[in-house]
């Protein structure tokens, strides 16, 4: 592909990327921090009112942003890694870029599923957690010492990750279960509380995976970190400021109250 016009597309590519990301991760942001506790203050016939006629309308922009922030990113990554030749730590040693995207996207597919089905069958959070955390690792050092990909590769493949079981949460799990919830509500009916659990648990693991996926996404402007030899340990960091700095912001939110 001709550089100029790979400059371009990456420029449009991004442009919907970060668009899209801003009205994803915002709604995902005012479910859990604002409407979350919003929601704890209406009676049955007060929330039998709002909630069909607000809910639908932010989960329409809540899983298209999704979507969209999704197909963007994957695009971009094709243009800058794939066909850019970013890929590789050293572009004169590196294998084929086109069987690793393809590994890429098979690992990705495959691990939403682990994600799902440890999720769904561990009982202890925080077994299933840990196990979550250990497979996404093991992946980041496939990538590494296997691919022999780029610093900067590594990071975004680290957040690309990441967004893919964000929004397989989305569209696999959260979606369907407010579809039903919100049904239940209209109808004056008690919600599955299954279901209500489901839908909070994932769209608690996207917040907390969403503060360590946006510097993953932004890395690129920061070299002094992918490029670093200490780069291992800057990820593992990364994600665990990224985790304490969401409980934190949990806290605060419990603390905001309205009028």
């Amino acid at each position: 592909m001709d550089p100029e016009v790979n400059n371009w597309m990456q420029l449009i590519f991004r442009w919907i990327h970060v668009v899209a990301g801003v009205a994803w991760i915002g709604h995902l942001y005012f479910f859990n921090w604002v409407n979350a506790h919003f929601a704890k203050t209406m009676d049955g016939p007060t929330k039998r009112m709002v909630v069909p006629e607000l809910m639908p309308r932010a989960l329409y922009w809540f899983r298209w942003g999704a979507a969209w922030t999704w197909v963007s990113g994957i695009l971009l990554a094709g243009l800058i890694y794939y066909m850019g030749g970013a890929l590789f730590e050293d572009p004169q040693a590196g294998g084929n870029a086109m069987v690793w995207l393809l590994i890429f996207l098979i690992v990705a597919a495959v691990g939403f599923v682990l994600y799902n089905l440890i999720m769904k069958s561990v009982p202890n959070l925080i077994v299933a957690n840990i196990t979550v955390l250990v497979l996404l690792v093991a992946t980041y050092l496939l990538f590494e010492h296997v691919g022999h990909f780029s610093g900067r590769a590594l990071y975004t493949h680290l957040g690309a990750l990441l967004g893919t079981i964000m929004a397989g949460n989305v569209w696999m799990v959260i979606w369907p279960s407010q579809k039903k919830i919100i049904t239940a509500i209209k109808e004056g009916t008690a919600p599955d509380p299954a279901l209500v659990s489901l839908a909070g648990l994932r769209s608690r693991h996207n917040t907390f995976m969403s503060v360590p996926l946006i510097f993953f996404m932004i890395s690129n402007h920061y070299p002094t970190v992918y490029g670093s030899e200490y780069r291992d340990i800057y990820a593992a960091v990364i994600m665990a400021v990224g985790f304490l700095a969401t409980i934190l912001l949990y806290k605060k939110s419990e603390k905001v109250k309205g009028f």
